[in-house]
């Protein structure tokens, strides 16, 4: 057996990469970047964003209230990390598909998902995840970074469809430790397809911290190996998040492949309603995160350059206050299915084994 010897008659440094962090608003909403992008100085483009981050705040209060009293099921909620639904969201064009996991209600109502669909998801209702817009979106995803698959596929579809859309894959930094995040990046970037991932690194997988997750300085970084350009944000800097956001979409959309966003924030909520997380984080963590609070960072902002008054505030938060308690109270008008409806969920068409059992029941129920 003839074995080939390779001399390299050099050695050195073959590659060499860097993470990129972008910052405009320190958490007093002073601007210590420049120069800003042409429209953080808009009225008309911060404010429905500056709303939309109130009235996701509005309807985590009220959808944790119907938890405490039993009307709605296990719930997790996106409490500081507002900025990103927002940020995300209003970057994307309208046919463009969002995949979404659990904490991205903002993104998903500023793209026509209503408060009602989403409580009723969270009520344990399958029409929760019937959008009536937009009807392409995907779902909540429970199960973590199975969905980074899906987004890969979709964004798929459009190169072989040679249409101009984005698929747009949120996650947590729990879900970077997932396989099926390492592999829907490497096929992403193999297939130069247009996804873009954005990771919201809440510091908190569960009741793990970041640093028991991982060895690496960023997870950002983590797109390197599968060749995906990558970076990190201020996920609290609602401009920041936003320009980073926009700039990425634009650059998948039109050919240059799929991006990583790593953009920083922290849970100050428990992880659901079902976790408690005084028993593996301490008060005095969460009280000095509370100071990077994204609302507050943007309000100051606003204030600050002449585009909100306290009196445009008020009203605004009543508004939203107004928008919440209107969807609980169509939530909890929606007459509740039957047990039927099970079956109504699987199969484009039920098998025959099914159809039976579904016959079966609506016969019983008849009967009773």
């Amino acid at each position: 057996m003839h074995i080939k010897n390779y001399t390299h008659r050099h050695s050195g440094k073959v590659a060499q990469f860097e993470v990129r962090f972008t910052r405009y608003l320190d958490n007093k909403g002073n601007v210590v970047n420049t120069p800003l992008p042409s429209w953080a100085n808009k009225s008309d483009v911060l404010i429905p964003l500056y709303k939309n981050m109130i009235q996701t705040r509005k309807f985590d209060q009220a959808a944790l209230n119907l938890q405490r009293t039993g009307r709605l099921g296990t719930y997790a909620s996106p409490l500081g990390q507002e900025a990103i639904g927002a940020a995300v969201a209003s970057s994307m064009w309208a046919e463009d598909v969002l995949v979404p996991s659990y904490r991205e209600f903002g993104a998903q109502m500023w793209r026509g998902v209503t408060m009602t669909e989403l409580l009723l998801y969270w009520g344990g209702d399958e029409r929760g995840s019937d959008y009536q817009v937009p009807r392409e979106d995907f779902p909540v995803s429970i199960p973590v970074a199975s969905h980074c698959c899906h987004a890969t596929g979709v964004a798929y579809a459009f190169k072989l469809r040679k249409q101009k859309r984005v698929a747009v894959c949120c996650l947590g930094d729990g879900a970077t430790s997932k396989g099926d995040f390492y592999e829907s990046l490497n096929a992403a970037a193999a297939w130069h397809v247009p996804a873009v991932f954005i990771i919201s690194n809440n510091q908190w997988a569960i009741s793990i911290p970041l640093n028991k997750q991982t060895s690496a300085q960023t997870l950002a970084q983590k797109a390197i190996a599968a060749g995906v350009v990558n970076e990190q944000v201020d996920g609290n800097d609602l401009i920041a998040l936003r320009a980073v956001t926009e700039r990425a979409i634009d650059e998948a959309r039109f050919g240059e492949g799929p991006r990583l966003i790593e953009a920083l924030t922290y849970r100050l909520g428990d992880h659901t309603t079902a976790d408690d997380a005084s028993r593996y984080r301490s008060q005095a963590e969460v009280e000095e995160q509370r100071s990077n609070d994204p609302i507050l960072r943007l309000r100051s902002y606003l204030l600050n350059a002449g585009l909100l008054t306290e009196a445009d505030e008020s009203e605004l938060n009543q508004e939203c206050e107004r928008n919440a308690a209107a969807a609980v109270e169509q939530y909890l008008a929606t007459p509740p299915q039957t047990a039927r409806s099970m079956f109504d969920y699987l199969y484009a068409h039920l098998p025959d084994s099914l159809r039976r059992q579904r016959d079966a029941l609506a016969g019983q129920q008849c009967d009773g």
